[in-house]
């Protein structure tokens, strides 16, 4: 019984010394922490991707809502068109309020007819008789 309680001393005190007498290289640490921290950020990047892909969880019910189009009629004051199924409600926004003004039927020629047309853009427009002149001149 001593034998084996001799052996098992003889084999954890060899163990601790060997630990004790390996050293560690500075590049091997800052190579650990730098695998450490690509492995973080891997993590953090495929979470990112995961909650992405499922979207946002919401309970209840859902309602296909669609804002048609507003108009800011005062400082913090707005008239919103608010499609739900296939009506057409007008609400007055405020900060403290949301009040139903009118419903209607959806209306489809409106739509069609207020689709957005491309616009020129005023900065892109500038920028370019800008560097026009300027390659222009001598």
């Amino acid at each position: 019984m001593s034998r084996k309680y001799f052996l098992s001393l003889a084999l954890l005190t060899g163990t601790t010394s060997a630990a004790e007498t390996a050293v560690i290289s500075p590049t091997t640490g800052l190579l650990q922490i730098f695998l450490g921290l690509i492995a973080v950020l891997t993590l953090m990047a495929i979470a990112a991707w995961l909650f992405k892909k499922m979207g946002p969880v919401s309970g209840g019910n859902k309602l296909p809502i669609k804002i048609i189009g507003g108009v800011s009629v005062g400082n913090r004051e707005r008239i919103m068109v608010v499609e739900i199924a296939d009506q057409w409600i007008v609400l007055g926004v405020t900060a403290n309020q949301i009040n139903t003004l009118s419903t209607m039927p959806k209306q489809e020629k409106l739509v069609a007819e207020s689709a957005p047309m491309p616009q020129e853009n005023h900065f892109s427009s500038w920028l370019k008789r800008t560097l026009d002149k300027r390659s222009e001149s001598p």
